[in-house]
């Protein structure tokens, strides 16, 4: 029996209806939510985000205030354009859209730092990452692993007792994720590109997330049967077609859940942007 294939792309979409709706509650009491993003130059990719991002945030409602930078932008340039976001009440949620140009890349970190918290959409910052740590709720939780929690909800509601295996370690994916599993009672397993028999690792998973950022490298016998696998990669092929870090045709056969790539992750990613941005706006 092939697996189900989990919709990302209408999950997203029935959260965003549901957020227009809050977000015109949100209009009535006098506030409209407000998300800046910050592109620093022109990274073919960056702007096919920063794109969707503008579009999701029409959809619902929230006001977009666009900020395009030159590559050759300084670290100072863009400290003073965070400054000024934080600064500005009409502006809820700042991204700083990343990777930045690589002689940023130093310091890179700082910058997201400089966001204040309360308007840290990424989640990124260490009092956002830290509240998430110990467990309180009133933080802003990177929008990946909160996409893939909901997709994984979507299948299965109760986790409790479930091993969660993560192959990834990223502080923007694989450490949240983590955590956000925790939450849910799974035992989880962080795993990467120097953990010792993977493959056999990933066979006992019954939550199989995969965050690496190589093509196809999760094959079906690293799959336990009936497993939820959320692939969290995206990876342009020769051919120029994206595909995820599992093997998704070999991977469907044994799974009993699977996101595809693309069309699973990336629309949640989005929507809980805009998550993040309401709630930052009813938190103000």
């Amino acid at each position: 029996m092939s697996a189900q294939i989990i919709d990302g792309k209408s999950i997203a979409a029935n959260l965003r209806a549901d957020m227009a709706k809050e977000v015109e509650k949100l209009k009535t009491s006098g506030i409209t939510p407000g998300l800046a993003v910050i592109l620093v130059g022109d990274d073919p990719a960056s702007q096919v985000y920063v794109g969707s991002k503008i579009k999701a945030c029409k959809e619902v409602g929230i006001e977009s205030f666009e900020h395009k930078m030159p590559a050759s932008s300084s670290e100072q340039e863009i400290r003073h354009v965070i400054k000024n976001l934080n600064e500005n009440p009409d502006v809820h949620g700042i991204l700083l859209q990343l990777p930045l140009p690589d002689h940023l890349s130093e310091v890179q970190e700082d910058l997201v730092q400089t966001i204040a918290p309360e308007k840290d959409v990424d989640g990124l910052t260490t009092t956002n990452a830290g509240k998430l740590f110990l467990g309180h709720n009133d933080g802003l939780v990177p929008c990946t692993p909160q996409g893939s929690l909901k997709l994984i909800h979507s299948v299965e509601t109760n986790l409790s007792g479930k091993h969660a295996v993560i192959i990834g370690r990223s502080n923007l994916f694989g450490k949240p994720m983590a955590q956000l599993l925790l939450q849910e009672n799974c035992t989880v397993t962080t795993a990467h590109s120097r953990t010792q028999s993977l493959p056999e690792l990933c066979a006992q998973a019954d939550i199989l997330v995969a965050a690496v950022g190589r093509p196809k490298m999760v094959q079906d016998d690293w799959v336990k049967p009936d497993a939820i696998v959320i692939d969290v990669g995206i990876n342009r092929m020769e051919n120029g077609k994206l595909c995820g870090d599992v093997d998704f045709d070999t991977a469907k056969e044994v799974a009993s859940a699977l996101t595809p790539v693309p069309g699973g992750v990336g629309p949640m990613t989005i929507a809980c942007l805009m998550e993040n941005t309401l709630k930052a706006a009813q938190a103000d």
